[in-house]
This record gives structure tokens, C-alpha cells and sequence, in this order.
């Protein structure tokens, strides 16, 4: 799988290019045919933002992570953004796994067929 990883108004440091690979490895355990991940990390005023663009055979899927400035938590809040990210691609590919089985019982079906004729 090919990551891209860019930014805007902040530099990509090698611990957030970690970050984002490490968190990547969940996509690889659920679905085999996944080509690409765009990453785009950006930081505004009052918010830090992560989206991602993950490219799978026949479809594409984006989520956005957003967290906040707080006076509380001021350290962590692009690494929660990527985590949350993260945690919506990985459920939009469950859910695309799930829309591409075939979830009918297909020998029950033409027993049926047979038995009707």
C-alpha cells in the first residue's frame, strides 16, 4: 500500500509520519485490495485536522479528524485527530467489506428453485 502524507501550515515530522503508518497497519488486517492513502494534516487556529482518502478497488473512502484546542489538553491534539481518522476509515472499510459479501445462502436458494420446479 502506498501512503502519501502531506501538510498544511505544519511540518511532517518523522514521529507523525510513524504515527499515521502504525495506525495504517488496522486497514491492512481488514481488506486486501487497498492501493492507496492520501493523508492531509493541517493546523488552524483553534483546531487541528486530519483526512484521509483511502483508495480501495472500485471505491474510495474519506473521513476527517478533528480535535480542538482546549486549555486542558494542549499536547496531544494532531495525534488524537489522526487517531480519529483513522478510526472512521476503519469502520467505513468494515462496512464496505460487508456491502461486497454476499450475504444470501445461495445453495439453500437453488435447493428451493429445484424443489419449486
Amino acid at each position: 500500500m502506498q501512503i502519501q502524507i502531506s501538510g498544511q501550515h505544519v511540518h511532517i515530522t518523522p514521529a507523525l509520519r510513524e504515527r499515521v503508518e502504525q495506525q495504517v497497519s488496522r486497514f491492512e488486517r481488514l481488506f486486501d485490495n487497498i492501493k492507496a492513502l492520501d493523508v492531509v494534516l493541517s493546523v488552524d487556529k483553534n483546531e487541528h485536522k486530519a483526512g484521509g482518502t483511502l483508495h480501495c478497488a472500485g471505491t474510495r473512502l474519506h473521513a476527517e479528524g478533528i480535535a480542538r484546542l482546549e486549555d486542558d489538553n494542549k499536547g496531544d491534539t494532531l495525534y488524537s485527530a489522526i487517531d480519529a481518522m483513522i478510526g472512521k476509515l476503519a469502520d467505513q472499510l468494515r462496512k464496505h467489506k460487508e456491502k461486497l459479501k454476499d450475504h444470501h445462502n445461495s445453495e439453500g436458494r437453488d435447493a428451493r428453485v429445484a424443489s419449486t420446479s
